[in-house]
């Protein structure tokens, strides 16, 4: 059975907290996270080199020369993409889709298997609650430094979309907040630790119980 340091807002122990065995503590499959990545990061790429075909370009319309008789080869438009200024062959378009498919079962044994690695390397830090009153920077700040995250690169997730935690992280260059309904593998592999409180905690559990 998994468990955590609690810890209060003043960097004190506050005693432990035990966790679902179901979403902090099975087994990691690498094979695994690197699938559920590569599915988050295809399903949320933006299509962005576009090239014009022959269809899209300027220009044509009429043929440059008459078929036969001027002793150069035929051409029937300056569309082509063997002439300057004409469509490409070939080329990317936005109309491509970088989309692949991974079953909901497994992209959630995936996320239960990244916050379990953080557990196990003791990357997981459970707080009582986290507040920060009118947005302050310096607040946050002064909390993050009690605790074990102190100057390291955190993901504050957040039981719903606390705009004033948000605030105050925007200016903390690593730390990001994120809702725990919005919770992705992405996010907590590109962040060393995770700060979570112990409602949000409940949340988390509850979610996955509940789906």
């Amino acid at each position: 059975m998994a468990e955590v340091t609690l810890y209060k807002i003043d960097g004190t122990k506050a005693g432990s907290i035990t966790l679902d065995d179901h979403l902090f503590n099975i087994p990691v499959s690498e094979a695994l996270v690197h699938e559920a990545v590569v599915y988050q990061q295809a399903n949320s790429r933006t299509v962005i080199a576009h090239t014009k075909g022959r269809g899209e370009v300027r220009g044509g319309g009429r043929k440059p020369w008459k078929q036969k008789g001027t002793g150069r080869a035929r051409h029937g438009s300056r569309r082509s993409p063997i002439w300057v200024g004409g469509g490409i062959t070939f080329g990317p378009t936005k109309e491509r889709n970088f989309s692949t498919q991974m079953n909901r079962k497994a992209r959630r044994k995936a996320l239960a298997m990244v916050l379990t690695d953080k557990v196990v390397h003791e990357f997981f830090v459970a707080v009582e609650q986290v507040e920060v009153k009118k947005g302050k920077t310096k607040m946050l700040k002064e909390l993050l430094s009690k605790l074990p995250v102190a100057e390291k690169k955190t993901l504050i997730v957040l039981d719903v979309e606390n705009k004033e935690v948000a605030r105050a992280a925007q200016n903390l260059p690593n730390v990001t907040t994120i809702p725990v309904n919005s919770l992705h593998i992405v996010d907590l592999l590109a962040n060393e630790y995770v700060l979570i409180s112990k409602q949000t905690i409940d949340t988390l559990t509850n979610m996955y119980k509940n789906e």
